[in-house]
């Protein structure tokens, strides 16, 4: 199975002097970056060997679930929101067009993510790390066709929520200023109608020495929230009849809490007997 995980530096490198317009070239130069990676023997039976994506609308959870299943198979779990909002605390030169982009609830080019996922799998190599789960790339059908040219994906797991829900846990979303742990204040509790069973989703409070340090992402708006629906369904769903065609997505319809949805989740991956199950869960 091949690995996406090692990079040739000098043509990562040459991604970065990526400008934002898009062309045709600056695709084909990413592509060729990307594909530079090799595979890596897994023989010291560290981790799953693992290649997934995670779909879903923003706020739906994907770094969440995604992140429990990298600590239960032993594989990096690699978001790109993560990698944007490093990028901006940085302050490098790409970080005013980042946060004026993510304010306004607009997709991030192409050439950017890839860039910026580039960088990432070079420190991969430096761990040696193998397998992934990647979580918010591809979003688009562009994007899904460079990855599909440079590895093969093994499953493509589109978490699917309410739009009630989903805006309600983006506006309860809040960080800690201190450790950057992320909790939710909204208490989401929607009754049974039109065929739709309740659905309660409690609220994950932080602790009580991150309480008074709580502070509210600048783009977690009504506004922005519903913007960055609007993008997604214009140009992040044809990404999920994309993979949906090659017979590759799992849709999950999440019922509710972590909790709940976590052990659901587990039994449609065949991982509820996993030995480390409740490690993870924790």
């Amino acid at each position: 199975m091949a690995v996406f995980s090692r990079l040739i530096c000098r043509r990562a490198a040459s991604l970065r002097s990526f400008c934002t317009k898009s062309t045709d070239s600056d695709l084909h130069r990413a592509s060729s970056a990307l594909s530079s990676a090799l595979p890596v023997d897994n023989s010291n039976g560290k981790g799953r060997n693992v290649q997934w994506v995670f779909l879903g609308c923003p706020g739906v959870g994907k770094g969440t679930y995604a992140a429990r299943l990298s600590t239960l198979l032993g594989v990096p779990h690699i978001a790109t929101g993560d990698l944007v909002r490093q990028e901006l605390s940085s302050r490098g030169p790409l970080s005013p067009q980042l946060a004026e982009i993510v304010n306004q609830g607009q997709l991030i080019s192409d050439e950017i993510i890839i860039d910026l996922l580039s960088k990432r799998l070079e420190n991969a190599l430096v761990k040696g790390e193998t397998g992934f789960i990647l979580d918010g790339f591809p979003r688009t059908v562009r994007q899904a066709e460079i990855l599909e040219g440079v590895t093969d994906i093994d499953l493509v797991i589109n978490l699917k929520l309410r739009e009630e829900a989903l805006i309600a846990k983006c506006l309860g979303r809040r960080i800690c200023s201190e450790c950057q742990g992320n909790y939710n204040v909204a208490c989401i509790d929607i009754k049974a109608e039109d065929g739709n069973p309740r659905m309660y989703m409690p609220p994950l409070l932080p602790p009580p020495q991150c309480e008074s340090k709580l502070i509210t992402r600048a783009d977690d708006t009504e506004l922005v929230v519903k913007e960055r629906l609007r993008v997604y369904n214009e140009m992040s769903r044809p990404v999920e009849d994309f993979y949906r065609s090659r017979g590759k997505l799992m849709e999950f319809d999440l019922p509710g809490g972590i909790p709940e949805s976590w052990q659901k989740l587990l039994r449609a991956l065949n991982l509820d007997d996993h030995e480390d199950t409740r490690t993870a869960a924790a």
